[in-house]
């Protein structure tokens, strides 16, 4: 079976179950969208590792894995999403240590967290990719489309998805605003900090 690449598009609140998130995956030689339910935890973890300007004052869970495993060695060479059953997806982790390779069994939420901070690819095989991918389109306009960059999204897009409401911060000045960003950081409010952070990207861009 031939695995295909696969790249972070995005993350979304779902909209069929309440506290859970939908993320995006993207074929990278392809348009087809892989979109996996996954929980509000991970979803924060992912966003986190996806902003790189949110430095968290205190590690994550997937942050102290990063860090153990960089103590010991272990490297995070690949994610394989490698099935899916009654629309759940498993993934395994392909690791190193001393030039031996081994294969953890994981969520996909989670293998997906630590690949990001081990900048380790992702794949999916063919056969899951044509059982579940879909195609999105995101942007109607063809001129927008040609500029669209289906790399690693620091700002991740929502998918038919309630955007993130950033109206409540449209009062404060930006440098209020980075005020705001480092307290809620500092409170590991993150939820708070994307929304603030998704005010001055606005405002900047």
């Amino acid at each position: 079976m031939s695995l295909v690449k696969l790249n972070i598009k995005g993350i979304s609140y779902s909209q069929t179950q309440n506290g859970a998130y939908a993320l995006i995956l993207n074929e990278v030689d392809g348009e087809r969208k892989l979109p996996i339910v996954i929980g509000a935890f991970e979803a924060q973890s992912i966003a986190i590792a996806l902003e790189k300007e949110i430095k968290p004052p205190r590690p994550l869970t997937h942050d102290l894995f990063k860090n153990f495993a960089d103590r010991f060695d272990i490297v995070v060479k690949q994610v394989i999403i490698h099935k899916l059953v009654d629309g759940v997806f498993f993934s395994s982790i392909i690791c190193e240590r001393d030039r031996i390779e081994e294969i953890i069994d994981a969520r996909t939420s989670d293998a997906i967290a630590l690949a990001l901070r081990f900048s380790a690819p992702i794949f999916t095989y063919k056969n899951i990719l044509d059982k579940a991918g879909i195609y999105l389109k995101i942007n109607p306009d063809p001129e927008k489309e040609q500029d669209e960059n289906d790399d690693v999204l620091s700002q991740p897009e929502t998918f038919g998805a309630e955007p993130v409401a950033t109206e409540g911060y449209s009062q404060y000045s930006l440098q209020e605003l980075h005020d705001m960003l480092e307290g809620a950081v500092q409170n590991e409010d993150y939820e708070k900090a994307a929304k603030i952070r998704d005010e001055i990207s606005k405002r900047e861009s």
